[in-house]
């Protein structure tokens, strides 16, 4: 064998070994890969479909592992909005640990997919389907490694507690969290929650960061509308609903809010700056030290890193006119924002106005915004995050992260529980395909995060193996 050979095999099964470490055994990988099929499979969008067959099926499954018919609850806000909740019970010694995931997914056409979004397929190393990431790969894992526990006889020194709850995406009166805590707080009253919102980051295909999500933005929807008297098409006026709020909306497209840091995200950069490679990690040290320089630069990098620097606002979906033949009578639009955490709803709303400068188009926040403030640090949470990374994938971080998004975390964490953002499942960050087409979780990251939730919740659960 030549040296060249050598090397190019050498490569290859350092590759492979990689790739098989944290692999869970072949059964229950089977056994999560079941339950994750099942659960893509059903449409549990908002409108278009319902999370009660879900949480029915689980139900069902759970049962059929041994679990009684008194440590599972299967209701919510409506018939089609039901959540799961079901109780693995330890010695008692602590409080419970709850592991959050939502079940409901986002909209998704067929004819905008590649494929059909709700039929859970295998190609290329990844999984495909509504839903892999956001958020049934968690709630798949949480239900099979639980069901894990209990033919292993796991006795843990507090009980565990998994939620899968409805319309995480849509909110509203159908929120499962919210439902839950107002109606069945204490199924779901724990020290503290671990839930979505949390990911690993990879580059070129190796694991660089896991990241635990310490806070989040929060959402507010706006309705941007424009009302006239309309008229014929043939008589045209310069005084058009459309051209109102596509000026506006062409207004909002080049603004930018400040950029700024906050403990948890200066902490973050901070990190990454000794993980990136070349001029970007300067950069972000800088940022850490909030040079504004540096923040321009790295917001320009990715568009994660914009997102994390700053609030957004961006819209999301069109309606206006009714016929062909007619001057608008209407136009609006729905623009959806992400607002950092020590921002205010009259900040973003005055912001806007400001900005669109047109008295004709009217704003109007929809809703309630549900902010919380940041987590706590846990040295207890962060030393088993760390260990059992470092098991998985040698040599990559744990880093605290504010996730871009929004998640049910908020609500729990408004109410006094704690909760943590942490999957173990890595992505390209340019590759992140939540909410949009095609998406997809690569295969060897669903299964390592199997193992890595399973030695994640012992850790953190203690207790012994054997009942």
């Amino acid at each position: 064998m030549t040296r060249a050979v050598f090397c190019i095999a050498m490569v290859a099964a350092t590759v492979a070994q990689a790739q098989d470490r944290g692999m869970p055994p072949e059964a229950e990988r089977q056994l999560a890969r079941a339950i994750y099929k099942e659960m893509v499979e059903i449409k549990s969008g908002f409108t278009t479909g319902a999370t009660t067959p879900v949480a029915e099926a689980v139900a069902k499954r759970l049962k059929a592992a041994g679990f009684p018919d008194k440590d599972i609850f299967v209701g919510g806000a409506s018939p089609t909005k039901a959540n799961l909740v079901v109780r693995y019970h330890g010695t008692g010694h602590e409080k419970p640990l709850l592991l959050l995931a939502h079940t409901d997914v986002v909209e998704a056409k067929r004819e905008d997919w590649s494929m059909d979004p709700f039929t859970f397929a295998e190609k290329d190393g990844y999984f495909y389907g509504r839903g892999t990431g956001d958020d049934k790969a968690q709630a798949a894992i949480w239900i099979a490694n639980l069901i894990r526990y209990k033919k292993e006889g796991f006795k843990p020194d507090r009980d565990i507690i998994v939620a899968l709850t409805a319309d995480e995406e849509g909110g509203g009166p159908y929120n499962g969290v919210e439902w839950l805590l107002k109606n069945k707080r204490p199924l779901i009253d724990a020290e503290y929650a671990l839930n979505e919102g949390g990911w690993g980051e990879s580059v070129a295909g190796k694991p660089v960061a896991n990241d635990v999500q310490f806070s989040e933005k929060y959402v507010i929807n706006y309705r941007f509308e424009v009302r006239n008297k309309g008229g014929h098409s043939s008589l045209p006026v310069a005084d058009n609903a459309i051209y109102h709020l596509a000026g506006a909306l062409d207004r909002l497209s080049r603004f930018s809010f400040p950029l700024k840091t906050n403990d948890v995200t200066k902490s973050y950069f901070r990190e990454m700056a000794g993980i990136e490679k070349g001029p970007i990690a300067a950069d972000l040290a800088k940022v850490a030290n909030n040079d504004t320089s540096a923040m321009r630069r790295v917001a320009a990098s990715t568009t994660a890193w914009n997102a994390t620097l700053r609030t957004t606002c961006v819209a999301t979906q069109l309606e206006g006119g009714h016929a062909k033949n007619a001057l608008p009578q209407l136009a609006a639009a729905n623009v959806n924002c992400r607002v950092q955490p020590d921002e205010t709803s009259d900040y973003v709303t005055s912001t806007l106005k400001r900005i669109v400068n047109d008295t004709a188009v009217s704003i109007v926040m929809e809703g309630s915004p549900h902010g919380a403030p940041p987590s706590p640090m846990r040295n207890d949470l962060m030393s088993a995050v760390k260990t059992t990374t470092t098991s998985i994938w040698p040599g990559a971080a744990t880093l605290p992260m504010m996730v871009m998004g929004a998640t049910d975390g908020a609500y729990l964490r408004a109410v006094g529980i704690p909760t943590y953002g942490i999957q173990g499942i890595f992505y390209d960050p340019e590759d992140i395909r939540f909410h949009g087409r095609d998406e997809r979780v690569k295969v060897t990251s669903f299964y390592q995060a199997q193992t890595f939730l399973y030695e994640l919740v012992k850790r953190l659960s203690g207790g012994t193996p054997n009942a």
